[in-house]
């Protein structure tokens, strides 16, 4: 077993209908550019009825269809923000709430500590959360799930990863390890991917290899570590 293999995102996804939401973030294959990606995807229709679109340089969940909207509580939030030299990712609200905290001056890690998994009973979708840091023309990145600890939501269990980054190496979390009833959560470190130089390439590859079904939005961001310049790309199945 070579714990240290890089794996093709595609080559992980392909066949699995439901991996839920998902965070990439890695360094591209030249060195050169941070790689941030999220998506997200959905089985009822409240779910499928959402939509990216950004602001500002951050992106939110929003409705597609206004009249179809049945509960916005855990569909609908920031989903990417910037505090400073930071980059904030996540699967929900909690995005405000490490925003709020290092604002205040605190860690990710602590500010996550008010916190827990989603309340949507037996599913208990975790929160997961990614956070970059720029700094002198390189960066590092942070990962956090925090997930029901038992079948009853009883307790919260919370598992933090802090990565400095290399060429050509990225790191994949996402809630579910395939669907079912309840769904399964993520088990285990975040999964090792390739991180190519191409922003097409990348996207093209995660976009196409998600269940056609039930994908949503795809969105993904690449940062010049030399200058700052960004590139993105957004995807969304509802037009």
């Amino acid at each position: 077993m070579n714990i240290y293999e890089i794996n093709d995102i595609s080559k992980l996804i392909e066949g699995n209908s439901y991996v839920g939401r998902g965070i990439v973030i890695g360094k591209s294959e030249n060195g050169k550019k941070a790689c941030m990606a999220y998506f997200i995807m959905g089985r009822s229709a409240n779910s499928r009825n959402r939509i990216f679109t950004e602001k500002n340089g951050e992106i939110f969940t929003e409705p597609f269809d206004v009249s179809r909207v049945e509960d916005p509580s855990l569909i609908i939030y920031a989903a990417i923000r910037k505090f400073e030299n930071n980059l904030i990712v996540t699967n929900g609200d909690q995005t405000d709430t490490i925003y709020d905290g290092l604002k205040a001056g605190k860690s990710f890690d602590d500010a996550l500590t008010s916190r827990e998994f989603e309340p949507d009973a037996p599913n208990f979708t975790p929160r997961i959360s990614g956070l970059l840091t720029f700094e002198n023309g390189d960066f590092t990145y942070k990962m956090s799930i925090l997930k029901s600890g038992d079948a009853e939501g009883s307790f919260c269990n919370r598992f933090g990863y802090h990565y400095g980054s290399k060429a050509g190496l990225g790191h994949f979390i996402h809630t579910y390890v395939c669907d079912g009833n309840p769904i399964p959560t993520f088990q285990g470190e975040p999964e090792r991917v390739k991180i190519p130089d191409s922003i097409d390439e990348f996207t093209d590859s995660l976009w196409n290899a998600l269940d056609n079904d039930n994908k949503i939005s795809l969105y993904v961001r690449y940062i010049d570590l030399e200058n700052g310049n960004e590139e993105s790309r957004m995807i969304n199945k509802n037009k």
